[in-house]
């Protein structure tokens, strides 16, 4: 007897697939409504996190500009959510990027969009760890009163294997589903917000009273990009800006584990966006008005601070409560550590299923309806990444950095543009078309672009990023290369090993027109 087809099996189809391909995977669907897939997706952005890890980079680039530089920063992120919309509502499927440009452009494209999204997120995952493991030991020094708890840091052992613990038990989370994420996130993703709108309304305090450390009266004009001294600068700070917004397509790839498929992920994603926007305006001006962006002991402009602001901020703006600043980054870490597993995990969950990957990746937990298979391999990857940076970068958190802002232009990109050619026979059906469909994606699409290949030829020199160099080649520039390489390498080695994918055998390329037949 012939056996009928698994969730798993590119054989279960949805009403389209005869002419698409996409099919569902087994995943639980319906368990997250519009609130949850906004926590999550600000979970995985962080705020509290990218800001640390920010704000000394970008003012260091930018200077005082940094709130327009945030803006810029936010507008493709906007124009690239409106396209991520449109896709989504016309094919909900956990392989977002992957998927989608695989039916804009074929296999090749899309395989390199997926590989894109999935190297994105592992250097991410890593230095999400990083950082927690940085301010587990400073909330402890700060709770036992010994400073000397926060040195142990810097022992590479003790900060490897501190951050194979987190990793450990944000892949746990991660494996025990949505409903078990979604319980966990919404009481660390509260905490953060409240304690930097906590620390941006002392800051001003501190200005008001005198007591700031190098106070800058507010000034519109910061909010003006273009006073930015150098395209590079600008570009530079740009690629920042990108990555502190990076993380809002989370909500797209739990699609199909999402009440409402077609309608609640892009919601949750514009809306996860303009929150976090507004959040980062805040904190940033507040910072610049205390702080300034000078060379000094607290000042943006001090390197010995620029990796980990809000470390050295705490105490002269907070006081008392300068360990609450310390345990929402921490919690920040933590959570986002957990959330970010969902969208390498269900990326590589659809490759596989679709045969981009081997199929044991498209193995679902029986037991929490999850991708375990692909969970695992996501934390396996990044702490094995974060172990080597952190042995050959002298300032590990600003190279992945950079090289993370690179990667998310690239895919983010490809996406946009797939979004544009989708849908280019229905682009003139209608105003909202002509924008939602073509323009806005167009626009976003090119500026990632364009932002791309100027940080990329940038980062060639040996002074970008933390100065890490290997032959008087830029750390951040090689790194870039080297996962770009690596995934067309693999995607030749797939294309060898299992053909079908790339014949167009299981997901196959069309247009919008096509999947309303």
């Amino acid at each position: 007897m012939a056996s009928s087809p698994t969730p798993s099996s590119p054989a279960a189809t949805m009403p389209a697939a005869t002419v698409t391909g996409i099919s569902p995977k087994g995943l639980s669907a319906g368990s997250i409504g519009l609130l949850g897939a906004t926590v999550i997706g600000i979970s995985c952005i962080a705020p509290a996190y990218t800001l640390t890890a920010s704000l000394g980079p970008t003012a260091a680039a930018v200077g005082t500009q940094m709130p327009g530089i945030f803006l810029v920063g936010f507008l493709p992120m906007l124009l690239v959510a409106l396209g991520y919309r449109e896709l989504n509502n016309a094919m909900p499927d956990s392989g977002t990027s992957f998927t989608w440009a695989t039916r804009a452009f074929g296999p090749w494209l899309g395989w390199l969009g997926g590989w894109g999204l999935i190297v994105a997120t592992v250097v991410v995952l890593s230095n999400l760890a990083g950082v927690a493991v940085d301010f587990l030991y400073l909330a402890l020094a700060q709770l036992f009163g010994n400073p000397g708890i926060a040195d142990l840091t810097n022992t590479l052992w003790i900060n490897i294997g501190t951050c194979l613990v987190f990793m450990v038990a944000a892949c746990y989370v991660s494996y025990r589903g949505m409903e078990t994420t979604k319980a966990v996130q919404y009481v660390l993703v509260a905490f953060q917000l409240i304690v930097l709108v906590w620390f941006s309304i002392s800051a001003v305090v501190h200005v008001t009273n005198g007591s700031a450390f190098d106070a800058l009266p507010f000034d519109a004009s910061w909010f003006n990009p273009f006073a930015v001294p150098s395209f590079s600068a600008f570009a530079a700070g740009v690629s920042l800006s990108i990555f502190i917004f990076w993380g809002w397509d989370v909500t797209l790839t739990m699609n199909e584990e999402t009440k409402n498929p077609e309608t609640t992920p892009g919601r949750a994603a514009t809306l996860t966006v303009v929150i976090i926007f507004l959040l980062y305006i805040l904190v940033a001006v507040a910072t610049l008005m205390f702080s300034g962006i000078g060379t000094g002991e607290f000042g943006l402009g001090n390197e010995d601070i620029s990796g980990n602001v809000f470390a050295a901020l705490a105490g002269p703006v907070m006081g008392p409560f300068a360990i609450l600043l310390s345990l929402a980054v921490l919690s920040s870490s933590a959570a986002s550590l957990q959330s970010t597993f969902v969208g390498p995990a269900r990326t590589m969950l659809a490759m596989g299923h679709y045969g981009a990957f081997p199929r044991r990746f498209a193995r679902i937990s029986p037991t929490f309806k999850s991708p375990g298979f692909a969970t695992i391999i996501a934390a396996v990857v990044a702490w094995g990444f974060y172990a080597v940076m952190r042995a050959l970068s002298t300032d590990v958190l600003t190279d992945t950095i950079l090289t993370l802002g690179m990667m998310i232009c690239f895919y983010y990109g490809v996406t946009a543009l797939a979004c544009v050619w989708y849908f280019r026979k229905e682009a003139l059906s209608s105003a909202r078309s002509f924008f939602l469909k073509f323009l806005a994606p167009l626009v976003g699409g090119v500026i990632l672009a364009v932002i791309f290949v100027t940080t990329l030829i940038d980062s060639m020199n040996p002074e970008y990023g933390s100065g890490s160099n290997i032959g008087g080649v830029g750390l951040v520039f090689l790194l870039a290369v080297f996962l770009l390489v690596a995934g067309i390498v693999l995607m030749f080695v797939m294309r060898a090993v299992n053909p079908a994918f790339f014949r167009g055998k299981t997901l196959r390329r069309g247009t919008s027109l096509d999947a309303q037949r």
